[in-house]
């Protein structure tokens, strides 16, 4: 039976790691969506937000929680500010 309850931690923590990985990620896409398109009151509550949310997990998640937020909240902004100079790329060739 102990075997068992060892099994359904590490599964536990597998789950809690995609979780917040999907978290860092969901959050963070939805902070740059919305912060490009509102007004600078709202941007600043977005960024208020988004680095509360962090602090927050800071106190009171495990580091590896906090950790996976992390990366996935990378991933989100690394997607966001790539893609744009593909599609200059695009239309630069496109024109020639």
């Amino acid at each position: 039976m102990d075997t068992f309850e060892q099994i359904l931690n590490i599964v536990g923590f597998f789950i809690r790691a995609v979780g917040f990985i999907l978290l860092g990620f969901g959050v963070a896409r939805f902070t740059l969506d919305a912060y490009y398109k509102a007004a600078w009151q709202v941007q600043i509550a977005l960024s208020a937000g988004f680095f509360l949310l962090l602090v927050g997990l800071t106190k009171y998640s495990s580091p590896a929680s906090m950790g996976m937020f992390a990366l996935g909240s990378g991933a989100a902004f690394v997607m966001q500010f790539m893609g744009k100079k593909e599609e200059e790329e695009v239309k630069e060739g496109k024109k020639k």
